[in-house]
């Protein structure tokens, strides 16, 4: 019975001394933030490539870290305190514990558990960084070669959209926030025609939409210059990036396109929208037209009759996007609500939806591929890759270190070209391995965001083209060399 009392005893000391080690743990916690401020203040001073926001969640991480380990030690003094107090009570009795053994027993448990917990958390906090940080360090399949060919220079404001006619004569059209579309000789580079006839800046083309909440469908006849030689321009490797000075751009009004006829009056208008209409596609066959808006809908026209044939609701926030299918009545519309659906009319009495969620920001753009596939493009930094049969999770995922503009695919080479924020356009294949970057060197490329990209299937000196708010479009030649040979 004394021995009892004693173990009793000597366990209330032990609650009493884990009830104050609690106290001056708090206490310890108090100052937590005046410790942080100062390691901040630290941080500041010294010399890092790491940007500060980053260093200081690394801090943080590391606090945690120490305070884990400082509260391990202060457990480990407590329980040494309590063997050495059961040892002093169990003596009369002849029974001694191995405070030594049992502390470390203790130790290694709790601290494998703690240990455990943390780099859990280390894991799903960087988890998304340092995929982005690995696959940009993998291997390329094979060093493309891209080289500038011509500029298109003559819109006085940011270009938001251009895409090359699918018939002939093959034509480059540009859409910008000068209220204005252009049509261009892929060529010569010549401003062939312009239309004026949008109240507001014209996010897409062809049948060109605009700020205005309206889409035109405008008539065109041009007469292609006779091609004069091109320059010879040294190819240029393209992960060159050399960086050069955006203080060259003009400020004036742009020459080039001062001789070019006008188009004032649209053949048609479409109109049913309540917000801006941000982005138009043809659909196949020719005799009906999808548009997007910021009235979270998208608008199916007949471009005869100029009658509404179905609007297409469902998405929560605005519309970045639309696309249709080359050879199929499917259209792809994006958002803002971080989704893109898929719209199936190709049985006239069932229209289905498909809705697509991957992404955790805006989705810009989304585009039909060979096959069954869908790439869309994000806010979020990343391109994906999905399966019409399979959209519970894409088939590839890109990350990369820059929002993600309108994105295109190449159907003869199977490469996705990805325009950036940051300026620079970048190519992958299908699986998501990079191919090159369009180089930025010797006063080469685009000086602000890019913000579209479209591919040329056809024959012509160029088969890629970009475009960006430094007010022009590039023309780029593309080669992208077969993979080597392999040993037998």
């Amino acid at each position: 019975m004394p021995v009892e009392s004693g173990i009793s005893a000597a366990a209330r000391q032990a609650k009493q001394k884990r009830k104050s080690h609690s106290l001056s743990i708090r206490r310890t916690n108090s100052t937590e933030q005046d410790r942080s401020g100062l390691q901040r203040d630290m941080l500041e001073g010294q010399d890092s490539k790491l940007p500060l926001p980053l260093r200081s969640n690394l801090l943080d991480l590391f606090s945690q870290i120490e305070r884990e380990f400082e509260n391990l030690y202060i457990e480990n003094l407590e329980l040494r305190r309590e063997i050495e107090t059961l040892n002093d009570r169990l003596a009369a009795e002849g029974q001694t514990f191995e405070g030594a053994d049992l502390v470390k027993g203790a130790l290694k448990t709790k601290a494998s558990h703690s240990t455990s917990q943390l780099s859990q958390k280390l894991k799903t906090t960087y988890k998304a960084s340092t995929s982005k940080i690995v696959s940009s360090f993998k291997a390329t399949t094979s060093r493309a070669v891209c080289q500038l060919v011509r500029e298109y220079v003559g819109h006085r404001d940011g270009i938001w959209d251009l895409g090359v006619t699918r018939t002939q004569p093959m034509v480059l059209g540009t859409a910008s926030a000068d209220h204005t579309a252009m049509l261009w000789s892929i060529e010569t580079g010549k401003c062939l025609l312009k239309y004026t006839g949008h109240q507001g800046s014209a996010p897409s083309l062809f049948s060109s939409a605009s700020g205005d909440q309206t889409a035109h469908i405008w008539r065109y006849m041009v007469q292609l210059p006779t091609p004069q030689p091109v320059a010879d321009i040294s190819q240029t490797p393209c992960e060159d990036d050399v960086d050069f000075s955006d203080k060259d751009e003009a400020d004036g009004e742009v020459e080039g396109s001062n001789d070019c006829p006008s188009v004032r009056v649209a053949i048609t208008t479409l109109r049913s929208h309540q917000g801006v209409v941000i982005a138009a596609d043809w659909v196949v066959g020719g005799k009906q037209v999808v548009t997007a808006s910021w009235d979270r809908a998208a608008n199916l026209y007949d471009v005869e009759t100029s009658e509404l044939v179905h609007s297409l609701t469902g998405h929560d926030q605005e519309l970045t996007h639309c696309c249709t299918h080359p050879t199929q009545r499917l259209v792809v519309t994006s958002s803002r609500d971080t989704t893109f659906r898929l719209w199936d009319f190709r049985d006239p009495s069932i229209h289905s939806v498909n809705v697509f969620q991957g992404h955790t920001d805006t989705v810009t753009s989304a585009v039909f591929t060979v096959g069954d596939n869908v790439v869309s493009g994000s806010d979020d930094r990343t391109v994906k890759v999905w399966d019409l049969k399979n959209m519970r999770s894409p088939i590839a995922t890109i990350r990369t270190d820059s929002a993600v503009n309108r994105i295109s695919v190449s159907v003869n080479q199977k490469i996705i070209a990805l325009p950036h924020d940051n300026r620079q356009v970048r190519l992958f294949d299908m699986s998501g391995v990079r191919l090159a970057r369009l180089p930025r060197s010797n006063r080469q490329g685009h000086r602000r965001m890019v913000c579209c990209s479209t591919w040329c299937e056809d024959n012509t000196s160029c088969n890629l083209f970009t475009c960006g708010f430094d007010r022009q479009a590039i023309g780029w030649e593309n080669h992208n060399p077969p993979p080597p040979l392999q040993e037998k």
